[in-house]
């Protein structure tokens, strides 16, 4: 499989901030790409400069194996964009609104009638038709948001936050959907700060900061970056101070928090560190109702590449 995206070199500077620093990357045809990082590490820089919507410093973009430019009106109509802001026009139903946006680019009637149905299916919207987006709940507008920016069937498109402020069902079924486009052959670009959307859905990660990759591969390559090897979390009421300096002082361990009976530890290292942990506190009598071990997650990975401070 070929590259829809490859871009090389991308540099975007405003005055003497650079927000995109010589970035290079691309995106394989028929993946779901995580592309992540913090408030202002230069993703939504990166994706206007991919869409034409910002002039760059230096570099060159491909889509499709063509440069893409404001006026690469061709290559555009293969484009598919769900903004994290939601722009859909008040004042026409749920049909009118994708039979609107589905009309920029399917000028064929029968055609585009068939699209807008199943752009509707795809989101499960069949019964809201007549619906003004006023009427519609935050879920319902985020699926409609989605299926405009849809409808037109494009080969490559463009997610940004598409779950946010959603209820676990809506959740559910855009994350489904979003399966859906990729097996019907769509390329994907996904941005979203919910570590557990892209474990479930990205083939592949790149980690922004600072307009530079931090780090990219799997989720299983990222996840080998972590400094820690477990996690182990223990539910304990009132737990002694000096037992907890006493779990720091094991070789293997990293890290000791103890907050609302929640001890957690994390192990730079080690096989048997549940059954050591299991040890010392059945040896000092130490009552406990829950225990559970687990790997670094990849919300574990990125907050170690980009640090836990507060972002603007």
């Amino acid at each position: 499989m070929g590259n829809v995206i490859e871009v090389q070199n991308l540099t975007k500077e405003y005055k003497n901030i650079k927000a995109v620093d010589a970035l290079s990357f691309e995106v394989r045809e028929g993946e779901i790409l995580g592309l992540l990082g913090p408030n202002g590490s230069g993703k939504s820089t990166t994706i206007n400069c991919i869409l034409s919507l910002l002039n760059f410093s230096k570099g060159s973009i491909k889509l499709f194996g063509s440069e893409m430019k404001p006026d690469a009106y061709e290559l555009k109509s293969k484009v598919g964009v769900v903004f994290q802001d939601v722009a859909v026009f008040d004042e026409l139903t749920v049909y009118e609104n994708i039979d609107y946006f589905c009309g920029l680019y399917i000028k064929n009637k029968g055609i585009r009638k068939q699209y807008i149905q199943d752009a509707l299916t795809l989101v499960g919207l069949e019964e809201f038709t007549k619906f003004r987006p006023k009427q519609l709940s935050g879920g319902l507008l985020r699926r409609l948001n989605i299926a405009c920016g849809i409808a037109h069937k494009p080969k490559l498109i463009f997610l940004d936050e598409p779950t946010v402020a959603v209820d676990p069902q809506s959740r559910n079924n855009i994350l489904d959907g979003i399966k859906q486009l990729r097996d019907n052959g769509a390329t994907i670009v996904y941005t979203t700060h919910y570590m557990e959307e892209v474990e479930i859905l990205c083939d592949r990660v790149i980690i922004l900061d600072k307009g530079a990759i931090l780090a990219s591969g799997t989720n299983d390559e990222l996840k080998e970056l972590a400094k820690i090897e477990e996690k182990i979390t223990v539910e304990i009421s009132n737990l002694d101070a000096r037992y907890i300096e006493a779990i720091k002082q094991f070789e293997t361990v990293d890290m000791v928090t103890y907050s609302d009976n929640l001890l957690l530890i994390t192990y730079q290292k080690g096989k048997n560190n549940l059954v050591a942990l299991m040890d010392f506190l059945k040896q000092e009598g130490i009552e406990y109702s829950k225990i559970y071990s687990e790997r670094p997650t990849l919300n574990d990975v990125f907050l170690e590449l980009t640090g836990k401070e507060l972002r603007d």
